[in-house]
């Protein structure tokens, strides 16, 4: 006898939760800008906004000069934006989806991937924006001892007093936690132990991501290749430097960091002059490369830095212990995954809302799991039996730099 049988088909919730990523930037971003002055953004509104202006001490009752007052902004400029759209016919929307309760996991999933890239777009600006930093890009930053000192420095410089942050590479933290363990006393001890997170440490939060930017960096950073100061221009953000391989068009890449090196024959230590003050610091002077540069064919580079260098007394942007001179020699990181400290609410995220898409249905949502606010739209188009959702953001953002350390770990 040969049995005719019907395959049957069914399809149960799983209720497996989502794969999510750490949203720490999102998360503790000042959103004081976020509706940019309650009204409808449209891509590529600007708000600016201040800066602590900057003064010169005179060490007299009398006075040789009142200073020029320089009114110091920041823009931040929503020019980010992003979709996940889906469609479906009606015979998939009837038995495939309305009947199987389906729209829950599909807008769970579609506000998850908004919000991956829109933390790791707020991530990337570190690359755009620390010129300070801690750590050599081999030497992986693995305990307390290490993340103390960075603070150290960070504060050495001038830093705000409350609301500072660290963001950590969430494969480097449990390795941290372990040397606490073997440090610290009791109580503390079973507070890592509980959770394996630092949580507050050194009157500072300590976040982990798994989306921290990746800086690859040119060929000076990843051989080794030490610079020589041949010149600097007379505004400060212009290094001409011998030292790179000749006609090498990756010799230094937007984001790379250098650093003036100590102990070199002839040249006195580079230090930064305290933000505030003008008084010399521990910090060894560090710049950012603001633009790609390549050498030429005698291994000569013109490297853009931020921020500029000035050495000139009584100029209230003076933040360098002597002046740039020939023969000084500067050193560049390796690839390196980039983490931050940052202090007083000074990473800023604006989410504006977008406005209605009539004639179709749209809403406009903040989600709580991410922290993205986002909008909705949902329509047909007629007669052509297709029946689409779309989940949308823009954004902005920007850190200030000098209220910023990048952390650097091996990449």
């Amino acid at each position: 006898m040969t049995n005719i049988l019907q395959a049957v088909q069914t399809y149960q919730a799983s209720g497996l939760g989502l794969l999510q990523n750490q949203n720490c930037f999102i998360g503790t971003a000042n959103t004081k800008f976020k509706d940019f002055e309650n009204k409808t953004a449209n891509l590529g509104n600007t708000v600016t906004f201040d800066l602590p202006p900057r003064f010169v001490f005179q060490n007299s009752l009398v006075v040789s000069n009142f200073e020029g007052v320089q009114q110091r902004v920041l823009p931040l400029t929503v020019n980010q934006q992003g979709a996940v759209p889906f469609a479906f016919d009606a015979e998939q929307l009837i038995f495939n989806i309305e009947n199987n309760n389906y729209e829950e996991p599909l807008e769970k999933s579609a506000i998850a991937e908004l919000g991956a890239n829109v933390e790791a777009n707020l991530a990337s600006n570190i690359l755009t924006s620390t010129y300070r930093f801690y750590g050599d890009g081999t030497t992986a930053i693995d305990s307390f001892t290490q993340l103390a000192s960075a603070l150290a420095f960070y504060r050495n410089y001038g830093a705000p007093v409350s609301d500072i942050r660290g963001y950590l590479s969430d494969i480097d933290v449990p390795t941290i936690v372990g040397t606490g363990l073997n440090q610290f006393v009791m109580n503390r001890n079973e507070e890592l132990a509980n959770d394996w997170e630092i949580g507050r440490f050194s009157k500072a939060d300590w976040y982990s991501s798994n989306l921290l930017p990746l800086q690859q960096a040119g060929t000076v950073g990843n051989a080794g290749q030490v610079l020589t100061v041949i010149s600097i221009s007379t505004d400060g953000t212009q290094i001409t430097l011998s030292g790179a391989t000749a006609s090498d068009a990756n010799a230094i890449k937007a984001g790379d960091l250098l650093q003036f090196q100590d102990n070199v024959s002839g040249q006195p230590n580079m230090r930064y002059l305290t933000f505030i003050g003008h008084l010399p610091s521990a910090n060894p002077v560090q710049v950012l490369a603001t633009a790609n540069a390549g050498a030429d064919g005698s291994g000569h580079v013109v490297i853009t830095v931020n921020p500029p260098l000035i050495s000139t007394p009584g100029n209230s942007n003076q933040n360098i212990n002597n002046p740039v001179a020939a023969g000084m020699q500067l050193k560049a990181l390796p690839n390196h995954r980039a983490g931050m400290i940052n202090g007083g609410k000074a990473m800023f995220l604006a989410m504006p809302r977008l406005p209605d898409q009539s004639p179709f249905v749209t809403a406009n949502k903040y989600d709580s799991e991410t922290g993205v606010s986002l909008r909705f739209t949902y329509g047909s188009q007629f007669g052509q039996n297709v029946y689409g959702s779309i989940y949308d953001v823009i954004w902005g953002y920007t850190i200030v730099p000098e209220y910023s350390m990048r952390l650097i770990f091996p990449a």
